[in-house]
């Protein structure tokens, strides 16, 4: 039998000026590293994370919430959009993320 991960949530959005993939960091500012998130554990926590990100217009568009589990790596998506979007633009290999892949 093994252990279940826990879940928590991120607050993910996209950068304004760039527009790839960034996430609210535990010190309120943005990090294109998921295990930079800062995690909301209950609903509390995940309206005050989400509103926090809707103050910041200049800097992201269209924050929301997304689960992730919790594993010893780090976090982990755990919707299909957001694994997708953990590897930049599909279009463009070169580019993003997956770019650091090559």
């Amino acid at each position: 039998m093994t252990a279940r991960a826990s879940t928590a949530r991120i607050v993910s959005a996209n950068d304004l000026l760039a527009g790839d993939v960034i996430y609210l960091a535990r010190n309120g500012g943005w990090t294109r590293r998921l295990d930079e998130a800062a995690l909301a554990h209950s609903d509390a926590e995940a309206g005050a994370l989400l509103a926090a990100a809707e103050m910041q217009p200049d800097v992201a568009v269209g924050p929301y919430l997304a689960q992730v589990a919790l594993e010893r790596g780090g976090p982990r998506p755990l919707h299909y959009r957001e694994v997708f979007r953990t590897g930049g633009p599909s279009n463009r290999p070169d580019l993003g993320r997956q770019a650091e892949l090559f």
